[in-house]
């Protein structure tokens, strides 16, 4: 599973750290949905063996990244729209 580090650093505006923040926790939603349909399954494409199984969890964490950094499926946009302060709320 991805982890939540270093998501935001400090020094960004906290309206930064909120969008950096949600769209990292979507990545690992993402991450998680496709490996439940199997997006990280292996099926012998490159040879298959023990390498291709460690390494198809980073294809799924980078297809769930661009996934996220495109737009999503709106996750990280509910959470933002939910928070008071946040800076997509409408009505502010």
């Amino acid at each position: 599973m991805l982890e939540l580090t270093n998501i935001a650093p400090p020094t960004l505006p906290p309206a930064q750290r909120l969008d950096r923040t949600a769209r990292a926790f979507e990545t690992v939603i993402l991450s998680e949905l496709l490996k439940a349909s199997g997006a990280g399954a292996t099926n012998d494409a490159f040879g298959g063996g023990i390498g291709e199984e460690q390494f198809a969890s980073f294809l799924v964490a980078a297809q769930a990244e661009r996934i996220a950094h495109r737009g999503g499926i709106g996750i990280a946009e509910m959470i933002l729209r939910s928070l008071p302060e946040s800076p997509h709320d409408e009505a502010g």
